[in-house]
């Protein structure tokens, strides 16, 4: 195999794998396999149908659904017209989906159900030509007149946009992030390598597809590895589904993982488990220690959306705790004078759409400003300490990257999330999640912190019951921390930790 683009991969892997499996869904209670030659099928035929609706190469065309079969057709079909996809949260809602749209100039949409296609209407976009539900009878309209149509799919060339992703930013309004085929591929390619994923592999797939972690290493790695993709019936469903399936793989981020560290772990995963993959944030070394101790392998990677995401990773037979990994095989990694990571290669984006200034900020001769801090060992393994915008500023001039405190302060197991503050200040709080009282939890802190320097100390700090949510705005959808928001929500309880 020697694809160019994205869409290459589909129909290489159907003419060498044929009736063996690609998909596997539950359906009406029961699994179907979809094999790699119907994939390729269906794909062919949604995208002619594509084509004599009107949709032409270059054109974006969104895709607003939560993970299933029919967004996995949309993406490849979109892609074999030489469109470009625009991928919109399920979570997202109604009024937040007009700047996107708008922004990216977007001309087409495929949404899950009748209800969603009326809540489209409903923004009344001018620039929107037209809306498919996934649900509707349009949708089996469009991909049957594919199947009778013989029209040539343009396909892509590698320098070609595929994808607008707009990030979800942990401040400010969300951009859109450039990527194009060869940076999609050639990380897919880099990852299936590094991870050893090949035709043998059935992976489990839970986390949404409208994320780059899922997207990539889920999604397109099995298209180019030829493994089996099985797609969860639902969030609330994967450990059922992980019992049904089986997988040899599955992909999660750390707050799935700590969830579920009081049940048999061993057992939960199956008998043909190999690793586990661990993205979006930080793995509390704690988590890793009880999977270990299970005989369960999980290997922490680390990314982004401009780097189509993966920089580094821990490999199977090369991995090390408490570090992201060595850099994936093609991609550059160096860590800057002031400890921010730096990465170059063919993974990184074209730029942020529509946005020249931004776009300067982050990509300096090549090479991409991720924005977080860490460090180099001897042998390359990449270790994060923190958010380089994050860094807090005590009065006394001293400097805290706080996610290396809140890493230590979760590590144990009673402290379920937590957000330390102290930016102009004398000294540091945090808000911890617990459902243990300060009093119980004081000597906790001092302990954890313990080998930290004296300004790194949390001096006082409030507890919550209450988690931290994406739906009230304080995390992203990939659970990442939205410290503004937490501060403008907590900011009484935060101030009173300041009075004497």
């Amino acid at each position: 195999m020697n694809p160019r683009s994205l869409p290459d991969l589909l129909p290489m892997q159907a003419r060498r794998l044929g009736d063996r499996p690609a998909l596997r869904r539950k359906r009406w209670g029961r699994y179907e396999d979809i094999s790699w030659r119907r994939y390729a099928e269906s794909v062919g035929s949604l995208a002619r149908g594509l084509i004599e609706l009107g949709v032409k190469p270059g054109q974006a065309v969104a895709v607003w659904s939560e993970n299933r079969l029919e967004w996995l057709l949309a993406d490849n079909a979109i892609l074999a017209v030489g469109a470009v996809t625009v991928p919109l949260h399920a979570s997202l809602p109604p009024g937040q989906l007009a700047f996107p749209l708008t922004d990216a100039e977007v001309q087409w949409i495929f949404v899950a159900s009748s209800r969603q296609l009326e809540q489209v209407q409903e923004l009344r976009l001018p620039g929107l030509r037209g809306i498919l539900a996934f649900e509707d009878v349009s949708f089996a309209r469009l991909s049957a007149r594919g199947q009778s149509l013989t029209t040539e799919l343009p396909g892509a060339r590698p320098e070609d946009l595929a994808t607008i992703m707009y990030t979800s930013g942990t401040t400010g309004r969300p951009k859109g992030v450039m990527l194009t085929h060869a940076n999609l591929l050639s990380n897919a390619v880099a990852y299936a390598q590094a991870a050893q994923i090949a035709s043998d592999a059935v992976v489990l797939n839970w986390l949404p597809l409208s994320h780059i972690f899922a997207r990539t290493v889920e999604h397109y790695v099995h298209l180019v590895a030829g493994s089996t993709l099985c797609l969860a019936e639902s969030a609330e469903s994967v450990i059922r589904n992980l019992a049904e399936i089986a997988p040899t793989h599955f992909n999660s981020v750390p707050r799935f993982y700590e969830k579920i560290l009081g049940a048999d772990l061993r057992h939960m995963f199956g008998p043909r488990l190999r690793w586990l993959g661990s993205g979006g944030a930080p793995l509390p070394p704690h988590v890793a220690e009880a999977f270990a101790q299970a005989g369960l392998l999980v290997l922490p990677g680390y990314g982004l959306t401009e780097s189509s995401p993966v920089i580094a990773l821990n490999r199977p037979d090369c991995h090390r705790a408490g570090t992201v990994g060595p850099a994936l095989p093609g991609v550059e990694i160096r860590i800057a004078q002031d400890g921010e990571i730096l990465t170059r290669g063919s993974h990184v984006m074209q730029g942020y759409w529509k946005q020249p200034t931004e776009t300067d900020e982050v990509l300096r001769d090549g090479w991409l400003a991720t924005g977080d801090l860490g460090a180099l060992d001897a042998d390359g393994f990449l270790s994060i300490t923190g958010r380089k915008k994050d860094l807090i500023v005590l009065s006394s001039g001293k400097k805290v990257a706080p996610a290396y405190l809140e890493a230590k302060l979760v590590a144990d197991p009673d402290i379920d999330q937590a957000v330390v503050f102290g930016d102009g200040r004398s000294y540091l709080t945090a808000l911890l999640v617990s459902a243990l009282t300060p009093e119980q939890l004081t000597e906790r802190v001092r302990i954890l912190l313990a080998d930290l320097a004296p300004w790194e100390q949390v001096k006082r700090f409030a507890v919550l019951t209450e988690p931290f949510s994406v739906a009230r705005d304080e995390m992203t959808v990939s659970l990442k921390l939205r410290r503004a928001a937490i501060f403008a929500r907590h900011r009484a309880k935060i101030d009173a930790l300041y009075e004497l």
